[in-house]
Formats: structure tokens, C-alpha cells, sequence
């Protein structure tokens, strides 16, 4: 009963500034979250595969990660919502942290819209997401 009674204690304690309001104070990215969004997007979402230009040999330019690029390649059926251009998502320009992490756990952008194919629509869980902002933060963004 005696632990029963103290867990109790200690679910409450832990939730009174959520029932109050109050958000969590932000963490500043730690290396390990940012290693974490790294790996997601590089070796996981395979980002730089749309969002970084290529030189001649096909090759990504690594002066340009992840600063946008257009696309190689096309739909094979007409499809009117298709972009040609990834966009650049170093530094993440345009983009509030929660709008970014609501973009990598439900596909539905700041304007309420879907990405646009070929943009996966990612279903990153929260941690993952908030890793893969830190990651797309700590870059520098495009000129």
C-alpha cells in the first residue's frame, strides 16, 4: 500500500506543470540527439538523395548537403502535384521546431497540406523526429 501511495505521489508531481499549462522547458540539442537525427536522415529517410544537388558522375556534392537540388527523375504517369525541386533543409529555413517535428510524425506541413510527392509522408515517432530537427538545425542553412 505504502508504494502504492508514493507512486501515486510521484505520477502527480511529474504532471502538475503539464496540468498546469505549462510546457516543458526546451533542451538544448544534446550531441547524442543530433548523432540520432544524423543517422535517421542520412543512412533511415536517405534525405540527401532528393535535397542535395549532384555533380556530373552522379555523385552528391558535399559542399551543397542538403541545401535543395532538382530532381533526376520523374513520375511515369502525369501527376499535377509533383515538385521538381527538394527544397533546402539545412538549418530547416522557414520552419518552427513544432511544425517541423508535426511534419516528420504526420506528413501534414505548417500550411496543413501533405508534402508533395515524391516527399514520403514519414510517420517518425517523436523522439526520432525531435532528433532529425536537432540534426537539420545544426546544419548550415543554404545562401
Amino acid at each position: 500500500m505504502r508504494k502504492l501511495f508514493f507512486a501515486l505521489i510521484t505520477v502527480a508531481l511529474l504532471m502538475v506543470p503539464m496540468l498546469a499549462g505549462q510546457k516543458p522547458k526546451p533542451h538544448a540539442a544534446s550531441a547524442a540527439r543530433i548523432a540520432r537525427g544524423k543517422y535517421l536522415v542520412e543512412d533511415i529517410g536517405l534525405c540527401g538523395d532528393c535535397h542535395t544537388p549532384r555533380n556530373e558522375k552522379g555523385e552528391p556534392v558535399k559542399e551543397q548537403w542538403l541545401k535543395g537540388a532538382t530532381l533526376d527523375f520523374k513520375p511515369t504517369v502525369p501527376m499535377p502535384v509533383w515538385a521538381d525541386k527538394a527544397p533546402a533543409i539545412a538549418g530547416l529555413p522557414g520552419w518552427e521546431n513544432d511544425a517541423a517535428i508535426k511534419f516528420l510524425m504526420t506528413g501534414i506541413a505548417y500550411n496543413g497540406l501533405p508534402g508533395r510527392p515524391p516527399m514520403p509522408q514519414y510517420r517518425f515517432n517523436v523522439q526520432d523526429a525531435q532528433a532529425i530537427v536537432a540534426y537539420l538545425k545544426s546544419l548550415t542553412p543554404a545562401k
